[in-house]
C-alpha cells in the first residue's frame, strides 16, 4: 500500500514542522506495510529558506497532483504570506480529492484564508489563537489543545504538536502498536492525546511573575505531602497572610487552588499515560481519596477520571 504525504512550505517557514512530521511517517514506513512517500511543496519550486536558515528543495505545486494527506506547516512570520491567493487557490483545488487535510501551527492561517475552516473545530499555536478568530470568524477555535480532528481537517498546536497529530495519523492508517513504537524509536514520550493542554499549569501560573516560580516547582515536586498554607508560606519565608496575598496578586489565583490545579493535571497526565489505578494516582498526587479527584475532575474537564481514561484509551475516539 501506498500513500503520499505532500507538506505546503512558503519562505520562513518552521522546519521541525515539516521534518518532525516527516519522520514520523518515514519510520511508520518502516515499521509497517504502508509505503509512505513525503513530498515537500512550495509555490515556485526550487530551494526555499527555512526560518532557521536550512535549506530544503521543494517541488512546485501542481493542481493535478494527488495527496493522501497534505500537511501546511507553520512559521513565526506567517503573517507575511499566509494572504497570499497562490496557496489558497491551490488548498481548495485539493481539498475536494484529499482524505485528510492537515496544518501545524499557524499553517491553520492558510486553511482558513482558503476557507476551509468555515464551520470547523480548529486549534493553532496559543500564541495565536485571538488572531485566528479575527481571520476564521465562523470556526471554532479551541484556546488549549495539542490538536483537533473534524472530519478531514487536522489542525494542531505549536511545532511539536505536529508530531503528536502525525502520530495520531500514523495510528489511524496502522494501529496504536506501530505509533507507540515510531514514538519509542524517536525517543518520544508516546504522543499526547489530541485534547491535551499545550501548556502546562505549572507554565501558565507563573506566566506572570518568577517571584513563586520556584515555589511552585517545588509545589509540583511534592503534590503527595501535605500542603496547607502554613507550610507554603513557611516555605516561602513569609507570613501566612501576606503569603496567601502576594500569591493570588501574582498567579492570578489562590494557593488552594493553585495546589489543586497542579495535583489535577499531575493525576490527568498519570490517568491518560500510566498504567496505575484511580486509588494510587489519587494517593500519588496528594488527593485524600478518590471521590475528591473524581469531584475535582468532574469541575475541571467535566468527566470522571475513569470517563477520561475510557475515552483517550478508545481507538474510535481518541483522535476526535
Amino acid at each position: 500500500m501506498k500513500k503520499r504525504i505532500g507538506f505546503l512550505l512558503y519562505p520562513d517557514f518552521q522546519i521541525l514542522d515539516a521534518t518532525g512530521p516527516a519522520t514520523v511517517f518515514e519510520i511508520g514506513g518502516m515499521m509497517s506495510d504502508i509505503a509512505y512517500e513525503n513530498t515537500l511543496l512550495s509555490v515556485e519550486g526550487g530551494p526555499l529558506r527555512s526560518s532557521s536558515g536550512i535549506v530544503l528543495e521543494t517541488d512546485k505545486m501542481d493542481a493535478n497532483q494527488a495527496f493522501d494527506t497534505l500537511i501546511v506547516v507553520g512559521s513565526a512570520y506567517y503573517r507575511d504570506y499566509f494572504k497570499g491567493e497562490a496557496i489558497a487557490e491551490y488548498l481548495r483545488r485539493q481539498a475536494p480529492r484529499t482524505r485528510r487535510l492537515c496544518s501545524v501551527c499557524t499553517g491553520a492561517f492558510f486553511l482558513a484564508r482558503a476557507g476551509i475552516l468555515s464551520g470547523r473545530r480548529v486549534t493553532t499555536h496559543w500564541q495565536d489563537i485571538d488572531h485566528l478568530r479575527e481571520h476564521a470568524h465562523d470556526t471554532e477555535v479551541e484556546r488549549d489543545v495539542v490538536y483537533v480532528r473534524d472530519g478531514q481537517i487536522w489542525t494542531s498546536g505549536g511545532i511539536t504538536a505536529g508530531i503528536d497529530m502525525s502520530l495520531a495519523l500514523l495510528a489511524e492508517d496502522t494501529d496504536e502498536t506501530i505509533s507507540r513504537g515510531v514514538a519509542q524509536t524517536m525517543v518520544l514520550y508516546y504522543h499526547r492525546p489530541g485534547g491535551e493542554k499545550q501548556l502546562s499549569s505549572l507554565v501558565q501560573l507563573g506566566s506572570g511573575s518568577d517571584r513563586f516560580s520556584l515555589l511552585l516547582g517545588w509545589i509540583r515536586a511534592n503534590l503527595s505531602t501535605e500542603l496547607s498554607i502554613e507550610t507554603l508560606a513557611a516555605h516561602a519565608g513569609m507570613s501566612p497572610r501576606n503569603f496567601s496575598r502576594s500569591f493570588k496578586t501574582e498567579t492570578g489565583m489562590s494557593p488552594a487552588k493553585a495546589v489543586e490545579t497542579l495535583r489535577v493535571e499531575a493525576a490527568r497526565e498519570r490517568i491518560l499515560n500510566a498504567h496505575m489505578s484511580i486509588e494510587a494516582i489519587a494517593a500519588e498526587t496528594g488527593f485524600a481519596d478518590p471521590e475528591r479527584l473524581r469531584r475535582a475532575f468532574n469541575r475541571i474537564y467535566g468527566m470522571s477520571p475513569q470517563q477520561m481514561r475510557h475515552s483517550f484509551s478508545n481507538p474510535k475516539r481518541r483522535f476526535d
